[in-house]
């Protein structure tokens, strides 16, 4: 299979671009007015009213002018004739009660659940004299308490956003007012259009428009963790007219420009604006915007412009058996409220004890994951938190995962691992001289005084090469690390700060640093590096930047001595094709990147090209000359650059670990197991995502990976055929759905965001929108030809198709996805496969995919807290999950299961009781109690592991659906019937050993509960597997407490406290002194667990279940568990694959602007301070660049 497969070119409309970052639905129609024009989808000649291009600017700013803002044109009705400014205030609420909605509008939640209007129907009725058999507090306590307990907790919660919002409002910042700017605001008093002053490692409290800083050229930095949960510092620049002339107080106090930009939006990656100020207009982008929520980094002080403020974000028996009650009603009416007081009497089928037990199991089971220890990250003191008690259960019932990569599966940490040098390679163990070995030390960097002693490399091989400079390609090699780059270095406190774009650079210079070749400065047109102990400057008389096209970045340098050469390193598929024929080491190093890409490392290939002055003489006018272009500038210098990039000679390539979270793979191998599927949805590109996938064992090698031009076509295809069906095929019964993979083997698929909104739909659509609307008038249909949707039906089978080909597919990857396609590749598992969705992320950008799963999961305790704020469960570590699901999951959906399954079988039991007794005391609605407690687990938590595919009962639903009801419910019939006719049975014509009859009412209903609760607590310990002192505790206590409770209520001495209620003296311990009685009861428990004992052993012994199987040989499986862990691991061999690029695509576009520029240099001191002691590096962690 061919890994390096050729993309598309986008121009020519065959495909959409995979590197580019896909249309989001989020963009407004003037955005995509432009894009749109040139589709042809109207009739030629058809008239065309005339289209704004430039989007429309809806929101003005005024600077320091805050009576401007409340003008009326700036006024919104709010109700009827009250209006108020659309420029909101900054004060946030995010709390839902105050002191006087708390009451109403918390019952009125409560009381829109089923189960509380219920029971509250119950009670109205329990009020009716003439109608209740029960004691009306008997439903009013419980229900009180539930809805008191449940509006404790979300006052509780509400309190808490009370407190978070009262700290955030009031925090303070400095605001110009009167003139001056040291005056100290809080948060919720800073309005649209006041200038602010922020100052290192303050959060910004608006979106501000960046006017000067401390730094040169208003350059500032910031730590967007809170927004996208990436922890690499962004560099902000505020324009170059407020640099120069608003650095004073005063200067910032007679600012008075208008900005016009558009409207607020969620949109985190464009701003469009423009600034008008003394009769010019400045155009304004995201670089020059602060957003709030940010940090402001290594900048000391900063001022802006605030254009978007605040959130724009025991009962009693009843003598009553008598048939004449001294009433004198009819018997219809009678009937009617016999009727009532059944519905009362039988409700005990759904009681209000069910709702507080369920509430209770999952409060417990929500403490169970709290206290997990095993889920416990000691390194950031983080323990598992159960944010929710209501979805413990569906944790064991989870069939598709979607996981962020970014911070989720990685670490974001890179690391110079490998390189291979002239077609040798380097980075295994090996000694100074050269002799491998299994295991090595770490090299010694002691001999550099600048070296990263965090940096850790095994090869001492090539250290002491490198040290001995007779290896003139091992010293261009790591020079080219040094100087080719867009780093930029700050000098502090005599250190010396690295800013990268990309976390891959900052590893690449360090390695290099680590080497003895150090980046020590640059200024707009020289780079200066230590090479060993000698230090030299290179003028740089170009910068060709890395984008997401080129893939590859170039540097062109004059050295000390006048020569002139061009260093490049980029993706082996570029810098292939542009190598010299006579270039050295093609094949070795081809075969080195394959080992590399085998065991998931990422490369960049290393060339140069020596070049004469004449031929940059004539490149550096076509430079210059496509640098001042007005039209396509980008393409224009792209051009140019190809003409200077060819004939390069390779020297090697460097090899870089992306270091996976712990424990990554053994997780999604067990997920795996237990039949749960895997998407990852990231915003990173193709090659890092698929690198990604193989190095946390998601891709296998035996995986046929399918990309997004394969399935647009098979879905295209699929699509004809069914637009080719006759109507009459089309209209009848439906036949099932033939698979899009027919040949045998496992299946992966990659897809861009681009090719998702292609094979969607959702680009058309909102095209379609926007040319409605611009030509007034309803378009013509769509036709198969121009490959637009002909219907909605159509549209919604392509999602189905869609959806039905990733779910035959092993493993599914969406990269390049903007968070909206996340949450709606979600959404349409969700509506198409019914199935239960988790979601795991730990950035803002993955809140929508998080909120939008039926489960959302927030790593915590690694970046910003977004996430876990919108989360269900949180945690520490992506290993975490395996535990979460296999282990508290299943338990959780177990003791469900099994507590549903008893308590309808104890309460069918328990009412249909009554309801056989109802025959033969006319109809008079008596009643009788008891209690019941379930088990807790069935296999520990280290079998829970090691068997997988124990989980797979709760993903089919098969511990609790119809089936599993009616056979509860078949079951109570049955044992009810036992329970009252045994006894029924053995009570007629029978005289007790002192002469009596034991034959009333009373004796008859001890005998009958008696034997009720020793059915179901024996029918509990039956299918209790895993006994512990709770289990013990809870049936032997429950048994206990109803002998009690039944022996007090018949006693003299409440008879004597309360001689109206309880009228039965001595008629409990009456019944059980006569052995005939006791007879009766072990004949009725008897006859009434005997079925279940033979069922459950025929059906363990004939159709075991794989839990059943796993309990049967539960010793045997601990041992050797313990014989497991006693032994150590086996090394994780890596099989060979056939050949695919391992291009670390992670890099973003650099600092080459702000570089060649100029303006992003401090000017420094003629004369540097002498070397530096230490030179440290910032570490950075990798961004999606959503």
């Amino acid at each position: 299979m061919n890994m390096s497969r050729r993309r598309t070119d986008s121009q020519g409309s065959l495909g959409p671009d995979d590197e580019a970052m896909p249309y989001s639905d989020d963009e407004t129609d003037d955005e995509l007015a432009v894009s749109s024009e040139g589709e042809p989808d109207e009739p030629p000649g058809a008239p065309h009213p005339p289209v704004e291009t430039r989007p429309k600017m809806g929101w003005k700013v005024k600077a320091n002018d805050r009576a401007y803002h409340q003008l009326p044109e700036f006024q919104k009705k709010v109700f009827l004739c009250v209006k108020k400014s659309r420029y909101s205030g900054n004060a946030i609420k995010t709390y839902k009660y105050n002191v006087f909605t708390f009451l109403p509008l918390n019952l009125y939640e409560q009381f829109k659940r089923a189960a509380n209007l219920y029971f509250l129907a119950l009670l109205i009725l329990q009020i009716i004299p003439d109608i209740s058999t029960l004691p009306w507090y008997t439903t009013l306590v419980p229900l009180v308490v539930v809805l008191g307990v449940t509006a404790i907790k979300d006052l509780v919660d509400d309190l808490a956003r009370h407190r978070m919002d009262k700290e955030i409002n009031n925090r303070k910042s400095e605001v110009l007012l009167d003139g001056r700017l040291d005056q100290k605001a809080k948060w919720r008093d800073i309005q649209v259009g006041d200038v602010v002053r922020l100052k290192k490692n303050d959060f910004i409290p608006a979106d501000i428009l960046l006017l000067s800083s401390s730094n040169p050229n208003s350059l500032c930095y910031v730590e967007t963790a809170e927004l996208d949960g990436e922890t690499n510092l962004k560099f902000k620049m505020g324009l170059r007219v407020t640099d120069e002339r608003l650095q004073e107080e005063r200067q910032l106090a007679e600012f008075n420009a208008l900005i016009e930009c558009e409207e607020p939006n969620n949109r985190l990656d464009k701003f469009l604006g423009m600034m008008r100020w003394n009769q010019e207009t400045y155009p304004l982008e995201l670089d020059n915007m602060l957003l709030r929520g940010c940090k402001v980094r290594n900048t000391e002080e900063c001022r802006g412009l605030v254009i978007f403020a605040g959130l724009c974000h025991e009962r009693k028996y009843h003598p009553s058996w008598y048939l004449y009650d001294g009433k004198d009603q009819d018997a219809s009416y009678r009937g009617f409220l016999s009727f009532w007081g059944y519905i009362i009497v039988l409700n005990t089928m759904v009681p209000i004890s069910l709702y507080v037990s369920v509430e209770v199991i999952r409060l417990g089971q929500s403490k169970f994951i709290n206290w997990d220890l095993q889920m416990y990250f000691a390194e950031k003191d983080t323990p598992a938190k159960a944010r929710t008690t209501t979805l413990n259960e569906q944790l064991g019932q989870i069939e598709y995962i979607f996981s962020d990569k970014t911070g989720t599966l990685t670490q974001n940490i890179m690391q110079f691992k490998k390189c291979t040098i002239a077609g040798r390679s380097y980075g295994d163990p090996t000694t100074a001289e050269g002799v491998s070995l299994d295991r090595g030390r770490p090299v010694d960097w002691s001999w550099n005084r600048h070296a990263d002693k965090k940096f850790q490399f095994m090869d001492n091989y090539l250290v002491a090469h490198v040290r001995s400079k007779k290896d003139r390609d091992a010293t261009e090699f790591f020079k080219l690390l040094s100087l080719c780059h867009t780093v930029m270095v700050e000098h502090k406190d005599g250190d010396l700060v690295y800013q990268a774009a990309s976390p891959d650079e900052g590893a690449l210079v360090t390695a290099a640093r680590n080497f003895g070749y150090v980046f020590l400065s640059r200024t707009q047109d020289t780079i200066t590096i230590r090479e060993m102990e000698q230090e030299n400057t290179y003028e740089m008389l170009a910068l060709l930047d890395f984008n997401s096209d080129r893939k590859r970045m170039s540097i062109i340098l004059k050295f000390p001595d006048g020569r002139i050469r061009l260093y490049c390193k980029g993706a082996d598929t570029v810098i292939y094709e542009r190598l010299a024929p006579n270039t050295r080491h093609k094949e070795s190093t081809q075969t080195a990147l394959d080992i590399f890409a085998n065991e998931t490392l990422r490369t960049l290939c290393l060339c140069y090209k020596d070049i004469s002055a004449e031929e940059y003489a004539a490149w550096s006018r076509k430079h210059k000359d496509a640098q001042v272009t007005m039209v396509d500038r980008d393409a224009a210098l792209d051009r140019v650059y190809e003409q200077i990039e060819n004939n390069l000679m390779l020297i090697g390539a460097t090899a870089i670990e992306d270091k996976l979270q712990d424990g990554v793979p053994e997780t999604i191998a067990k997920l795996a197991k237990a039949d749960i599927k895997i998407w990852v949805l990231t915003g990173d590109k193709k090659e890092t995502a698929e690198n990604i996938g193989y190095s946390c064992s998601l891709l296998t090698d035996d995986m046929q990976i399918h990309y997004g031009e394969d399935v647009n076509e098979k879905l295209s295809i699929r699509q004809a055929n069914r637009r080719n069906e006759p109507q009459t095929v089309r209209r009848g019964k439906k036949k099932p759905a033939e698979p899009f993979f027919t040949e045998p083997g496992k299946n992966a698929l990659i897809i861009t965001g681009g090719w998702l909104n292609e094979i969607l739909y959702e680009k058309k659509k909102k095209r379609r929108r926007l040319r409605l609307r611009r030509l007034g008038k309803r378009p013509p249909p769509s036709s198969p030809q121009n490959g637009q949707p002909m219907n909605d039906l159509e549209k919604e089978m392509r999602q189905i198709d869609f959806v039905d080909m990733a779910c035959e597919c092993e493993a599914v990857i969406c990269c390049r996805v903007t968070p909206k396609q996340k949450a709606n590749v979600v959404s349409l598992v969700k509506k198409y496969k019914k199935a239960v969705t988790l979601s795991i992320g730990d950035g803002a950008n993955d809140v929508n995919m998080i909120k939008t799963a039926d489960i959302g999961v927030g790593i915590s305790g690694q970046e910003g807290m977004q996430a876990v704020m919108s989360s269900d469960y949180a945690f520490a570590q992506f290993r975490y999950l395996q535990r979460l699901l296999l282990v508290h999951g299943r338990w959780s959906y177990i003791r469900m299961c099994k507590f549903l399954r008893f308590f309808f079988f104890k309460n069918f039991a328990f009412t249909l009781v009554h309801f056989w007794y109802s025959f033969f005391s006319g109809y008079s609605s008596q009643n009788s109690d008891f209690c019941l407690l379930i088990s807790l687990q069935d296999v520990n938590d280290r079998l829970s592991l090691k068997f997988p595919k124990l989980y797979q009962p709760g993903q089919q639903g098969s511990l609790f659906n119809y089936r599993n009801f009616f056979i509860s419910l078949f079951h109570g019939i049955f044992v009810s019937l036992i329970i009252f006719f045994i006894p029924y049975g053995a009570f007629l014509q029978t005289m007790g050993q002192d002469g009596e009859a034991p034959s009333d009412y009373q004796s008859f209903a001890v005998v009958t509960a008696s034997s009720l609760i020793f059915t179901v607590n024996l029918q509990i310990s039956l299918d209790t597997s895993y006994w512990t002192f709770v289990n013990c505790f809870a049936v032997l206590g429950s048994i206990a407490i109803y002998f009690g409770i039944m022996f007090d209520i018949h006693s003299a001495g409440i008879h004597v406290i309360f001689p109206s209620i309880f009228t039965f003296t001595g008629a409990a311990s009456n019944a059980l002194r006569q052995p005939y009685l006791w007879l009766t009861i072990i004949l009725t428990v008897g006859i009434s667990l005997l079925p279940v004992i033979c069922i459950q052993f025929l059906h363990k012994t004939i159709w075991p279940s794989v839990g059943d199987k796993v309990q049967r040989n539960r010793k045997k499986y601990e041992m050797e568990l313990e014989e497991e862990e006693k032994k150590k691991p086996s090394a994780f061999q890596r099989g060979r694959r056939s050949r695919r690029s391992a291009y670390a695509f992670s890099h973003s576009r650099g600092y080459a602007d702000l570089i060649s520029s100029g303006r992003s240099i401090r000017r420094r001191p003629a004369a540097r301070g002498g070397p530096q002691d230490s030179i440290r590096e910032v570490p950075h962690r990798e961004a999606e660049n959503i």
